[in-house]
């Protein structure tokens, strides 16, 4: 009775409160090198807003093989999904935000972007 019973109390503690997350994000450009854009005139429109994500998962530590950063895989995701080509378009109001989660022996990071699409009419 007792060795069920321990068995039972183990199983409800892996169950319920073994997992973790945690959560930040960031505004602004994460270049070393900027470049400024003065919206003062009436010469843009402001278009959709874009995404990308990318993940990597990591069992016992191994993982996560991409050669790229999960930032860059993001950005470049964002950068596929604006199509900036055919016109004078850019992307403000960058933001990225970062998830960790754990589950005993299994890491999950994720990073998603998004930024504003702004097309220049003049």
């Amino acid at each position: 009775m007792k060795n069920s019973l321990k068995f039972a109390l183990i199983g409800a503690l892996l169950l319920t409160g073994t997992s973790c997350a945690t959560h930040s994000a960031y505004t602004g450009n994460l270049k070393s090198q900027n470049t400024q854009v003065i919206l003062s005139q009436d010469n843009f429109k402001v278009g959709e807003r874009v995404q990308g994500e990318a993940k990597a998962t990591y069992v016992f530590g191994l993982g996560g093989l991409s050669k790229k950063s999960l930032v860059e895989s993001a950005r470049s995701n964002m950068y596929q999904n604006a199509n900036l080509e055919g016109g004078s378009k850019a992307l403000i109001n960058e933001t990225f935000s970062v998830k960790n989660s754990f589950f005993f022996f299994f890491w999950k990071h994720q990073v998603n972007v998004s930024a504003d699409v702004v097309e220049f009419t003049k």
